[in-house]
């Protein structure tokens, strides 16, 4: 189940919530240093994370699921955000270069239909990176914060989830090696806590950021099911069989 759009914010608009943003960012720009010329778009609650692409790529959109609810960003004279259900974004096929997915893995309802969506939206070149909870981390046992809903993955669940929908994880990276506490002194050392906990117990960490590619596969005729095998050998092999044939009936 959804965590509800006021909840979400509330987090975000909090101290710790202000701390955790910055540190997510940061992590996600050491994952995409650049997105100039790109389309980027934010799937589940990214809206936090998507601010400092608006100054480089061509367009950045969002997309909130129905079930979570929405609030407009930027701003409510320049909204960029549509609400929509979480299995049928209102996006055309291989029109995305970039998403980030974040604050819907771990309560998607519809988790396999949700991601075939994001396959679909994005380009042959397109990379993700997916935001989930650690269920190895305090951040998951703690429900005062929106990683602490829903179920949280390993990074070898995350990495088989998304082999499953169809995607190549590149990279891997973790975040919020800080506790989930609100307390002022571990929020105004946040920074702090982070550099020390990467170092510390990096397995800790809050969240997951896995980045990965769209895979692209030859497709069985056999009720459309997939089949992992390349493009060039499975065509090779058909006019094989073709030519098979046509030996087999000449007279």
């Amino acid at each position: 189940m959804h965590l509800d759009i006021a909840e979400l914010q509330a987090f975000y608009d909090a101290p710790l919530g202000h701390v955790a943003r910055k540190l997510i960012r940061e992590r996600l720009r050491e994952v995409w240093p650049s997105v100039r010329g790109l389309s980027v778009l934010g799937v589940g609650f990214a809206t936090p994370y998507l601010q400092p692409f608006r100054t480089e790529a061509e367009r950045v959109l969002a997309v909130m699921p129905a079930q979570q609810g929405v609030t407009a960003w930027p701003g409510p004279k320049a909204n960029l955000v549509a609400l929509a259900d979480e299995a049928v974004l209102p996006l055309p096929d291989a029109s995305i270069d970039r998403v980030v997915v974040a604050h819907v893995l771990e309560t998607s309802e519809s988790l396999r239909p949700f991601l075939r969506q994001v396959w679909r939206v994005l380009s042959p070149s397109g990379r993700i990176v997916v935001i989930a909870a650690n269920r190895t981390s305090l951040w998951a046992q703690f429900e005062t914060t929106p990683f602490g809903h829903g179920r949280p993955f390993s990074r070898t669940q995350l990495n088989r989830l998304l082999v499953d929908a169809m995607f190549t994880p590149t990279a891997s990276a973790t975040c919020l090696h800080m506790p989930p506490f609100g307390t002022r002194y571990l929020v105004r050392n946040g920074i702090r806590w982070e550099r020390m906990g990467r170092n510390l117990w990096p397995q800790l960490a809050g969240v997951h950021l896995t980045e990965a590619t769209k895979e692209v596969v030859a497709l069985a005729p056999d009720r459309g099911l997939r089949q992992r095998v390349p493009v060039k050998p499975a065509l090779a092999a058909t006019k094989s069989l073709v030519s098979a044939e046509r030996l087999r009936r000449r007279p």
